[in-house]
């Protein structure tokens, strides 16, 4: 391995031990409690080696947000593909996801909630995130009925999936009524009637 190949090697760990300590610490504390000076701590680095791989909190709760965006998009396809119907399929997509933003509140954060500098819903939104959106559209396009553009379908019902969780969450929406509430949307998708629903014959 030659010099600059391991200097290269080296900032990637570097910079994976920042983002990882990062969401370490939102998720124990909160973001406010992710600070350069108390990551510089954490890591054992100054604070001028964090600042040259993030100029600041901004940048490194994107990196945060790339990274749970990855997962998120991994979750989803994961549980998608052992569902058998399309309903089911949309069932588990919307239990994947809802799972995903309550174990991981502040990725999830990072992702919707906060800036972290990145483009959404443009051409230069990041790779990650466009495949995030991609996980959710892929097994939407069964369900979304005639005359629906699939892209337009697939943000209302993310939307409605955003607002379970952050209302869940923030204590608006009793969570002992999150299973009904993903039925009802689900069950209301319109899939050939031969299907049923989620207990009929899918």
């Amino acid at each position: 391995m030659s010099v600059q190949e391991r200097k290269e090697r080296d900032r990637a760990e570097r910079e994976r031990l920042i983002v990882a300590t990062a969401r370490q610490l939102a998720e124990q504390q909160g973001w406010d409690a992710v600070t350069t000076r108390r990551l510089a701590e954490r890591i054992e680095y100054s604070q001028p080696v964090l600042y040259s791989h993030f100029r600041g909190k901004r940048e490194i709760i994107g990196a945060v947000a790339l990274q749970g965006s990855t997962e998120m998009a991994a979750a989803v396809r994961a549980a998608t593909a052992a569902a058998n119907g399309p309903r089911a399929r949309v069932y588990a997509l919307a239990r994947a996801y809802l799972d995903f933003a309550e174990r991981n509140p502040a990725v999830y954060d990072a992702i919707f909630q906060l800036d972290g500098g990145l483009a959404y819903a443009q051409e230069e939104t990041p790779e990650p995130l466009k495949d995030a959106f991609a996980a959710l559209l892929e097994c939407l396009g069964e369900v979304t009925g005639d005359g629906v553009a699939l892209g337009l379908f697939t943000e209302v019902f993310w939307a409605s999936l955003h607002g379970v969780a952050t209302l869940t969450r923030s204590g608006r929406l009793p969570p002992e009524d999150t299973e009904a509430r993903v039925r009802l949307l689900v069950d209301r998708l319109p899939v050939h009637a031969a299907e049923g629903g989620l207990n009929g014959g899918a």
